[in-house]
């Protein structure tokens, strides 16, 4: 099941109260005060975990708590302190507190935030002992943690994403480049969650490539699976447009999925991108004298999943276009000297 968001409550734990004792021993009738402090609450700590994928650990456990603090105890004992609860959550997933603040983004597997530090512990009377008052009898009380209610977005990390209408041959294309195996049928909306497959290409290289929902008009405002859909595009390095090229009319639809990616995140459209007119085997003898209704400055390429027809070109240009994003992320920035 694949679950892309979840709002849960977290908690940090309270601090243990201190503790009011006095040293009475046979042979030390003036042993004076030995109340110990309470230990502190564990925090909450956010960390990337590349062994999830999804947020389905979060559906019927929406509240998490970290351990409070044990209260002090004579002899001078400090209180253990609480234990830490840590959320492991995929990469990918960002955080959002109140009002749709982000708090974090865990993009990289391991990276991890304290989101909450627990609650100190109080001291026991051993701390106030003064010349002018050598048997104190008071203590502190521990500090409550604190709550916060985060809502988690996960946003796939692909390296190239398949953006098309409904029924346009994503899924078929995925699981022929990959050992991937989504939903196929003949209807429209067989895909209703993003799936993702690894495609090799060379001698051993390869990335990683989601076939997404299918847009419709209006995706941006909500209208089918909308911004579920749309939030998954922000994080591929590459776009593969892909139409019916036995279709009513291509260049519509390409201007329709241009325009929902625009309106939501203009972005987008400056990502390397590519044409995939699939179903080339529905054209018959037509498909000799095919050309691209979509005059864009980008290629394009006539396939057929069934067949195998332009695949392994359609693959080598997305290996190229995600190595070149790769490079471009790892090449440090350069400053123009001062003065």
């Amino acid at each position: 099941m694949f679950i892309d968001e979840a709002t849960i409550t977290l908690k940090s734990g309270d601090g243990g109260d201190g503790c009011v004792s006095f040293r009475r021993e046979k042979y030390a009738p003036l042993g004076g005060p030995d109340g110990g402090d309470g230990g502190d609450g564990g925090s909450v700590t956010l960390r990337a975990d590349a062994n999830l994928a999804t947020l389905v650990d979060f559906r019927y456990k929406s509240r998490i708590e970290a351990g409070r603090g044990s209260h002090g105890r004579g002899k001078g004992l400090t209180g253990a302190g609480g234990e830490d609860a840590v959320v492991r959550l995929p990469p990918g997933t960002v955080v959002r507190g109140e009002g749709g603040r982000v708090i974090a983004d865990l993009v990289e597997a391991g990276q991890e935030i304290v989101l909450l530090k627990g609650g100190r512990g109080g001291r026991g009377n051993a701390r106030f002992a003064k010349p002018t008052d050598q048997a104190p009898r008071r203590a502190d009380r521990g500090r409550p943690g604190r709550e916060q209610v985060v809502r988690l977005e996960l946003k796939l990390l692909a390296d190239a994403g398949l953006v098309g209408l409904p029924n346009a041959g994503k899924s078929t294309l995925l699981s022929r480049l990959s050992a991937a195996h989504p939903k196929i049928a003949d209807y429209p909306f067989t895909t209703l969650q993003p799936n993702l497959g690894i495609v090799r290409f060379g001698d051993y290289d390869s990335f990683v490539l989601a076939d997404l929902p299918g847009l419709i008009e209006g995706a941006h405002d909500g209208r089918g699976l909308g911004i579920r859909f749309l939030r998954h595009v922000e994080r591929t390095r590459v776009l593969l447009f892909t139409i019916d090229a036995a279709g009513e009319d291509p260049e519509a639809a390409f201007d329709a999925l241009r325009e929902e990616l625009h309106q939501y995140e203009a972005s987008l459209l400056d990502k390397p991108f590519a044409i995939a007119y699939t179903k080339a085997d529905l054209l018959g003898p037509a498909a000799g004298s095919f050309e691209p209704p979509v005059r864009v400055d980008a290629p394009s390429f006539l396939i057929s999943s069934v067949s195998g027809h332009r695949l392994p070109e359609l693959v080598t240009w997305l290996g190229g276009e995600v190595l070149r994003a790769r490079t471009a992320c790892r090449t440090p920035e350069t400053r123009a000297p001062e003065g």
